[in-house]
């Protein structure tokens, strides 16, 4: 398995929120998408990684993007969590069925374990990869990272 290649399109595909409302990346074009992918709700390095996503949410929206976090866990379960880590604005995905969909598509599934790996795939404005990285499990992605790449695609 090997990540999406920097310069390809990202596949269409169409999750739903922690509300239940779907979001289609499509509907994306004409901004930047920051997907940050986390291996399952509910435990400590995920909360983190989504908090840090809706704390930081204006300074991604500043550069011309919209941050999403995605992991397997289902709708119902992104509703509670996002409640309990106090994340109002920023959509959850759930990528559950079929199971990891999203995540195998962009070859960070990990079949072994069912989940995603701790990964963020920035889109441009068409919907085309500009940066990819896998972290460690037990490592909040790096936002001043993130950001420097934002930046980059203003060059």
């Amino acid at each position: 398995m090997s990540i999406i290649e920097i310069g390809k399109t990202v596949p269409a595909f169409s999750l739903k929120d922690q509300h239940g409302e779907a979001m289609n990346i499509e509907a994306t074009r004409g901004k930047r998408a920051l997907l940050s992918f986390h291996p399952l709700a509910f435990t400590k390095v995920c909360t983190r990684q989504m908090q840090d996503l809706e704390k930081h949410r204006e300074e991604f929206e500043t550069l011309g993007a919209v941050a999403f976090g995605l992991s397997v866990d289902s709708v119902p379960c992104k509703h509670a969590w996002a409640k309990d880590i106090g994340v109002k604005e920023t959509r959850l995905l759930s990528d559950f069925w079929p199971h990891g969909g999203v995540a195998k598509q962009l070859g960070i599934f990990r079949e072994a374990d069912g989940f995603s790996e701790r990964a963020v795939v920035l889109l441009d404005e068409q919907g085309v990869v500009r940066f990819t990285k896998v972290y460690p499990m037990g490592e909040v992605p790096d936002r001043a990272e993130i950001l420097e790449q934002l930046k980059k695609l203003d060059n």
